[in-house]
């Protein structure tokens, strides 16, 4: 937003200088970017008055013209414009004087003929785009005048940066109240009264979707000048605002934009069909714009229509057809609100950026309407004259915004900023800004204004108070915290020591989004109910991940297509899943990929792919960590993600806290992956505590093994033999080792032979024969009991 300082000081002016003022600006969150002079290098320019214009004899396109500048003798000056005419007021640049950029007027001679001065275009003082004639000064301008002092140049250029919650900033008026409010300064508004209509037309007006546009205001005002020209005062300001100029109709509407922050539009009532109409776009209409461009509507766009046409595109910009042209003689003046969610981003849709939406996306005051509209007629009438109409109002008053009380509680204040402004001051500082303040026990309840739309909540109020009361009073005292010092269970395992035992197994850790694809997820963890996300980044990140595996897998895929095949990844992290009674819950999982050769390329040219097993092998080292492993059993069981056949779950009391296995075919075909990619995942609290560590002396006596071999059924799980096995054999048994399966030539069809090695050992005393048969003949009951198992012979 930039202005003319000059300009807000006659809103509000306060004793400090321009320094000061954009101190406080900046301090109280209104960010000031930049401040420049409004006319630099304009210092030696002066008003020059044509008092004679003579062809050059040496040139078709040159003048010879007498200009009165002040002196006793009018100068000689040179110049080519087509404008120039004896009794025109023109800028002058005298000999020795300069121009923007630091280009100093030398006198030279044009074609022979001497030229004492360089009469000026608005472009080249900088003070507008207008380069094919000389600038026309007001007739009532004074001839030697400086140019400094008509258009009243000793001014400052302030350019603020806003944050989008400010858009009540977005006008003098609303810099002027904020002013006024900081720096204890009376405010001076417009005084904007009725203008009396003096016709009796009307146009209809329709409003057909409310929730776009609760409030649209028009008034016919006929008979209008439209090649009027705008007062210089107007063109200087819309200038120093960064606007140009672009006649008196379309001026005015950007000054009201500008000095009360309402957008608003000038369509040509000639060319209006009907009435007006407040629609959305219709099923393939398109739309010529002010910028020449045709734009096909979107059908949630909101339109201003007539009854045949589209007119413009609401809140953002007008259509060329129907705004003022050359021969416009009677308008119709529109002044509308449109709600910030019903704006925002339509102009980027279209690839535009407009002050008018800039404003709307950021919130108008719903109650500005009628004032601008009154103050645009009050001006255009003074400038091109013409006829106004009565305000034709339509509004829906269900749909405008309504501004709620705030409870404000002084312990919160206190909470927020570290201290509490007496009683006073804070009401003090929420009456300047223009609440309506009601005391009570322990606060205020405070009704914001209308234009302060940004106030919704008890924080917004707190924000309010120290902005005003000053960042720099406010208290800089050190934090303090209750440091209770946490128990740490001694079984407890860090999640860091499992990370260590992965790295050194050749593990690398990788973090992936928590955010997934939902085919992805529907395809690995149908099972769980995911929690969507209300506004996700895009297609690919709609979900929250119920499984670590969407996330390592994409990161396997992304080696893969760099051509790095031998993959080792892990990841910690949370899953997050939605239970019958709608809470989320989240838990912490540990997850793996293996992909690729066992081992890395060595001299012997062998590579074997890895495969259940060298996984399995990962995991039950993780699981040593515990310190009894055993409570842990991989069982056979299918999973959507993993191979049939090369599955299993990870189970501890009977309850399923992991899963691992071969990457499913028809995933790893989808996922580009290899069909040697192996997954493993783990509830992490479920094997986060491990057993306290005891001593326990090397026995002095020699251990005994003994080796049997079992016929069973050939899908028994060597696991639940060891249970078995465990169960009967006592404390003498040290250790199970399974050391071979075998299916084939002396095996019965669904049978197979296990062969398992039994290491008995007593810390007090050498087992004898008896004791170790006793223990083998126990062993062999209970697995024919439990399993039908029969010695192999």
């Amino acid at each position: 937003m930039k202005f003319s300082e000059k300009w807000l000081r006659e809103w509000v002016n306060p004793a400090v200088s321009t320094e000061e003022l954009v101190e406080q600006l900046t301090m109280a969150g209104l960010e000031v970017d930049s401040v420049e002079p409004a006319g630099a290098g304009l210092e030696s320019l002066l008003v020059g008055e044509v008092v004679s214009v003579d062809k050059h004899p040496d040139a078709d396109k040159l003048r010879v013209c007498q200009v009165h500048a002040g002196q006793e003798q009018p100068l000689q000056i040179v110049c080519g414009a087509p404008n120039v005419s004896v009794g025109g007021k023109y800028p002058l640049a005298p000999v020795g004087g300069c121009l923007p950029g630091g280009i100093k007027i030398k006198k030279s001679k044009l074609r022979g003929i001497e030229s004492q001065g360089m009469l000026c275009s608005a472009q080249e003082l900088g003070l507008g785009e207008d380069h094919d004639g000389l600038m026309v000064l007001p007739v009532e301008a004074e001839a030697g005048q400086t140019l400094q002092d008509l258009l009243g140049l000793d001014d400052n250029i302030i350019e603020l940066d806003l944050t989008p919650n400010r858009g009540d900033c977005l006008g003098i008026e609303g810099i002027a109240r904020e002013v006024g409010t900081l720096l204890r300064s009376a405010v001076t508004t417009v005084a904007t009264s009725p203008v009396v209509a003096t016709i009796d037309d009307q146009l209809g007006i329709d409003i057909q979707a409310p929730e776009a546009c609760p409030q649209y205001l028009g008034r016919v005002i006929r008979g209008i000048d439209v090649n009027a020209r705008t007062p210089l005062w107007m063109q200087e300001r819309l200038r120093r605002s960064g606007i140009r100029s672009l006649g008196a109709v379309v001026d005015v509407t950007n000054y009201v934009l500008l000095e009360l922050g309402q957008p608003m539009h000038a369509f040509d009532l000639a060319r209006l069909s009907g009435g007006v109409r407040v629609r959305y776009a219709g099923k393939g209409e398109e739309l010529t714009l002010l910028d020449e461009r045709t734009v096909a509507l979107d059908a949630d766009t909101v339109v201003i229509a007539d009854h045949d046409k589209p007119l413009a595109i609401a809140g953002v910009m007008g259509g060329v057809d129907s705004g003022v042209q050359e021969d416009t003689r009677d308008l119709f003046l529109e002044c509308a609100f449109f709600p910030p969610e019903m704006i925002a981003g339509r102009a980027r849709t279209y690839g535009m950026h407009t002050e008018s939406a800039h404003r709307f996306e950021r919130g108008v005051d719903p109650g500005l309407q009628r004032r601008a509209i009154e103050r645009a007629t009050e001006l255009l009438i003074g400038i091109t004259g013409g006829e106004a109409g009565p305000v034709s109002t339509v509004m829906s008053s269900e749909h405008l915004p309504a501004t709620n009380p705030v409870v404000l509680r002084k312990a919160r204040i206190q909470r927020v900023l570290g201290m509490l402004p007496d009683d006073g001051e804070v009401a003090d500082i929420l009456d300047r800004l223009g609440m309506a303040v009601t005391e009570q026990h322990d606060g205020w309840l405070v009704q914001p204004p209308g234009f302060r739309f940004d106030i919704k909540i008890e924080a917004d109020l707190i924000e309010e108070i120290g902005r005003i009361y000053g960042y720099n009073r406010l208290p800089s005292v050190s934090l303090l915290g209750a440091m209770e010092v946490q128990a740490v269970t001694e079984t407890d395992i860090p999640l860091i020591e499992f990370c260590n035992v992965l790295v050194a197994r050749g593990y690398q850790e990788a973090v992936t989004y928590s955010f997934i694809d939902e085919v992805m997820q529907a395809q690995i963890n149908p099972g769980m109910v995911p929690v969507r996300l209300a506004n996700p980044i895009s297609s690919e990140m709609a979900e929250m991940r119920t499984s670590l595996w969407p996330g390592l897998l994409k990161a396997v895929q992304h080696n893969v297509h760099r051509q790095k095949s031998r993959l080792r990844f892990f990841e910690h992290g949370l899953r997050f899943y939605l239970q019958d009674d709608g809470v989320i819950y989240q838990d912490v999982m540990l997850a793996g990929v293996i992909s690729g050769s066992r081992l890395p390329e060595g001299w012997d040219g062998k590579e074997e792919p890895v495969d259940f097993y060298d996984l399995k092998n990962d995991v039950e080292t993780l699981l040593q960590l515990t310190g009894d492993p055993d409570r842990f059993t991989f069982t056979g069981s299918e999973h959507t993600a993993l191979h049939p056949g090369q599955s299993a779950a990870i189970q501890c009391a009977g309850r399923t806290i992991g899963w691992m296995g071969r990457i499913h075919p028809s995933l790893a075909r989808t996922c580009d992956l290899a069909a040697d990619t192996c997954l493993f995942e783990l509830e992490y609290k479920s094997v986060n505590a491990s057993q306290l560590t005891e001593f326990q002396s090397i026995s002095r006596y020699p251990s005994i093994r003994r080796d049997l071999a079992v016929v069973v059924d050939a899908d028994l799980q060597a696991g639940a033999l060891k249970a078995a096995v465990r169960e009967v054999a006592g404390d003498l048994l040290q250790e199970i080792l399974v050391f071979d399966v075998y299916q084939g030539k002396g095996i019965e069809t669904g049978r197979k032979s296990i062969a398992f090695g039994l290491i008995l050992q007593d810390n007090s005393r050498t087992l004898t024969e008896q004791d170790i048969e006793a223990v083998v003949v126990k062993v062999t009951d209970q697995l024919g009991e439990k399993f039908g198992a029969t010695l192999r012979d």
